[in-house]
């Protein structure tokens, strides 16, 4: 009896939460613009590109073809790949691991053009700049 009270439980959570927050009712994969199509129960439609997300970065289009949305709304299942995207995070801005997302940043900013950055590097060279790389033997 535990079990179907603890089940019952989270059934009621489930239900709360989909009164509170938005959740997916119908997704898709755009083959003409690269691009996941979401559409959500309060009439808002998100669309990203799958290079966005950690787990969907490295995917073909025709892994994106096939997508599943969780009972609850919430996920979407990617089953060519076995990937997931939870959808509360990704509308929290959240589109993988802290570490990936970390390394996201640190490459868009090294990337990046500035007057600082110039001046630094100018600064760099006059002190003799990168050492310069040994010739293979």
């Amino acid at each position: 009896m535990a079990k179907r009270d603890e089940f019952e439980r989270a059934r009621e959570r489930g239900e709360r939460r989909r009164a509170k927050e938005p959740y997916a009712v119908y997704a898709r994969y755009d083959r003409r613009q690269q691009r996941i199509v979401v559409q959500l129960n309060s009439g808002l439609q998100v669309v990203f590109g799958p290079q966005m997300i950690e787990s969907l970065q490295d995917a073909k289009p025709r892994d994106l073809q096939d997508i599943e949305i969780t009972p609850s709304g919430f996920g979407l299942h990617f089953p060519r790949i076995d990937a997931d995207v939870y959808l509360p995070g990704l509308l929290a801005g959240q589109f993988g691991s802290r570490r990936w997302m970390a390394a996201q940043l640190g490459r868009r900013g090294g990337s990046t053009r500035s007057a600082a950055k110039a001046t630094a590097a100018r600064a760099n060279g006059k002190l003799g700049g990168r050492p310069r790389k040994r010739e293979a033997a």
